[in-house]
């Protein structure tokens, strides 16, 4: 393998998603990477740490998830772009150093290849049982955002994605792949660098050491130095004023916490990516995402063939959720039909977001392995004759 001075490999490669996930996070110019091995995520960082060297970067194995989970944001205050790699139990480690990164707003990516639970479950087979995890795991109001690939080409491209947005908003940003993408291989593009947009970080340069790192000034997030630079700062979980200091009052509780939250839900149908086909004509609209969105596309084709007006809608930002479309696409149809490996997580929203103007069917997984496209075909049917 050669790669360029920025790192990306570029040309037609035949990887699996887990790959195709380091290589996107090369590209995004992520030189930091702590982490624990957890099955079924291990390959990303293993080629992590064979490859960053090259590039000029650290890869740290730490003692387990809580370590690497707060390593990383130790190494974005230094500078760098960062991000860490886990699955379920590891996952569910990490979450009290997530409500930390959003509540320092501490840009990095926390890569979950998603497998069965809860506990051990099932460590080398699928399930999407993570999702509402995902958005709500760690304590508190916050705003996270969530990406869900279902190739590995989007392991590649949406790893990219992941860093930009994580950079733009200064959040943690979930990548939320599964089992079976992360361990399919199929062929992976990677352009030149040169073709690749890499969003830069919100890094301060004001001539002055006086520095205020959560002093937005009409932006709502704010710009950011760096460890050793020579500004004087404090970064603490705690509730915390401009400067960064602790203030433990109702009043800078209640204007942070609101600007955490909407500094990304004011921003939501910007950042909502989703892919939609037949929903012109459609009664019925299959929502999904990640490795299910490929079966329900099996039962989409069968059940057009069979005359049923159906259309898919697959989610691509799972958080902040897409409500407005959903509400775009039920006031057109009579129905939403919801596949996921779990028993019933993103299905909540989907219904919550239709309000009423649709009936939703759920058709729960509770992982282990993929849909037979014969079940979901078989209540898109259902779905059909509801009124």
């Amino acid at each position: 393998m050669k790669a360029d001075p920025r790192g990306v490999l570029t040309g037609v490669h035949f990887i699996d998603g887990d790959h195709a996930c380091c290589e996107g996070a090369l590209a995004a110019g992520a030189r930091f990477a702590a982490g624990y091995p957890i099955t079924p995520s291990t390959e990303v960082v293993e080629r992590f740490a064979s490859r960053v060297p090259t590039v000029g970067g650290t890869f740290i194995q730490m003692e387990d998830e809580l370590a690497a989970s707060i390593a990383l944001q130790g190494a974005v205050w230094g500078g760098a772009k960062a991000f860490t790699v886990t699955s379920g139990p590891g996952f569910s480690l990490m979450m009290e150093h997530i409500g930390y990164a959003a509540m320092t707003e501490t840009p990095c990516v926390f890569v979950n290849v998603q497998r069965g639970g809860p506990s051990t479950g099932l460590p080398t087979l699928p399930a999407q049982a993570d999702m509402m995890q995902a958005r709500w795991g760690s304590h508190g109001d916050y705003e996270v955002i969530a990406l869900c690939p279902n190739s590995p080409q989007e392991c590649f491209d949406l790893t990219i994605k992941a860093f930009n947005l994580a950079e733009e908003f200064r959040v943690p940003v979930m990548f939320m792949m599964d089992e079976v993408v992360g361990h399919m291989t199929e062929k992976v593009v990677i352009p030149a660098a040169d073709e690749i947009e890499v969003v830069p970080r919100k890094h301060t340069h004001k001539s002055t050491k006086e520095y205020l790192p959560y002093q937005t000034n009409g932006n709502p997030v704010p710009e950011m130095a760096h460890a050793g630079e020579g500004y004087n700062f404090h970064v603490t979980g705690l509730t915390h004023d401009e400067r960064g200091y602790p203030n433990m009052t109702p009043q800078t509780q209640d204007k942070l916490v609101r600007r955490l939250q909407s500094k990304v839900r004011a921003a939501t149908d910007r950042i909502a990516m989703f892919e939609e086909e037949h929903l012109g004509d459609a009664e019925v609209a299959v929502v999904s995402y990640g490795i299910t969105s490929r079966v329900a596309q099996r039962a989409v084709d069968l059940a057009r063939q069979r005359g049923v007006k159906v259309g898919k809608l697959r989610l691509i930002t799972a958080w902040p959720f897409p409500e407005n479309k959903i509400k775009e696409v039920a006031s057109r149809v009579k129905a939403l039909v919801v596949p996921e490996l779990n028993l019933g997580q993103m299905v909540r929203e989907v219904e919550r977001a239709a309000g009423g103007q649709a009936k939703t069917f759920a058709v729960s997984h509770a992982g282990g392995g993929v849909h037979d496209p014969q079940e979901i075909l078989r209540v898109i049917e259902e779905a059909n004759q509801c009124r």
